[in-house]
């Protein structure tokens, strides 16, 4: 199939993405691309293996065969490095041994990609591509999937960054600057869902561990608002029949969830629910 004008829009949620990679591995294998992906966190992870096309790739990145390929740290590593998933290990052994990136397809792709983060000094969210440099472009996914107390803060460019989900979770408003007519979500949460205020003892750790970024705290201590904003402006245009959602439809995997067999039935849902979406989704693209 020829590569439709139309932008997909990838929600992230650690490792609920698996539900993700089961959509577009389905969508992959049927040859269904479109012009523009905007991935957040782990949505980047699975808009760039979708932008290179290797179906597959992201799920056995979230779901390692073995030991040897884990990316969660013991409590010593987590304790030396301050980070509860090894980030070197998703963002470079994977991508240049273990699981291998198809970076030629990727930078000549005719497919856009961009890839939120937020900036820690403004608090804003920036759509980053990069289409020539391999290790920037990893280390922009890394920054885009850096959650917050959890793992470092990423430098790019001399510039600090964090989970773009904190700026912006679902990017649909960024979706419709870019000015496709076709505009397809994938939501990584059930429909309804809508995010708790921080509580107080919760505002306190953030603003001892981000004091030097007071932008960054206000737009974490915000970011119940605006999710739940988006979310409702989701419903409204999904009523309208302006865009196309695929969320799951049966209870979401833990953010940080570890048996292979979950994440793998997570997976499987993702991809025959997509199945099943075929005729809906293919049928929006085309009127």
């Amino acid at each position: 199939m020829n590569i439709k004008k139309a932008t997909i829009v990838l929600e992230g949620g650690a490792t609920r993405g698996v539900f993700t990679s089961g959509v577009l591995d389905c969508m992959m294998e049927r040859g269904i691309y479109v012009s523009h992906v905007i991935g957040v966190s782990a949505g980047a992870c699975n808009a760039v293996s979708y932008v290179s096309r290797q179906p597959g790739r992201t799920r056995d990145c979230m779901i390692p065969s073995d030991k040897s390929g884990t990316y969660y740290y013991g409590i010593r590593d987590f304790v030396k490095e301050k980070s509860v998933m090894n980030m070197d290990m998703i963002f470079d052994r994977y991508p240049n041994d273990l699981y291998p990136f198809d970076y030629d397809t990727y930078f000549t792709s005719e497919m856009e990609c961009e890839i939120v983060t937020t900036n820690c000094l403004t608090g804003k969210a920036e759509y980053m591509k990069e289409r020539e440099d391999r290790e920037r472009l990893m280390k922009i996914c890394r920054a885009s999937c850096s959650m917050p107390l959890l793992t470092p803060i990423v430098n790019v460019d001399n510039v600090p960054y964090l989970d773009g989900g904190l700026a912006d979770s679902v990017p649909i408003r960024r979706a419709g600057e870019i000015g496709n007519d076709k505009i397809i979500v994938v939501l990584t949460k059930n429909a309804g869902y809508r995010k708790k205020t921080i509580s107080r003892s919760m505002q306190r750790i953030y603003r001892r561990a981000y004091g030097s970024y007071p932008n960054l705290i206000r737009t974490i201590f915000r970011r119940s608002f605006e999710y739940n904003r988006t979310m409702n402006h989701i419903d409204q245009l999904e009523k309208q029949g302006k865009i196309f959602v695929l969320r799951p439809q049966v209870k979401p995997v833990a953010r940080l969830e570890r048996n292979k067999d979950t994440l793998l039935a997570f997976y499987e849902h993702g991809y025959h629910l997509t199945e099943r979406s075929l005729e809906a989704m293919e049928a929006y693209l085309e009127k």
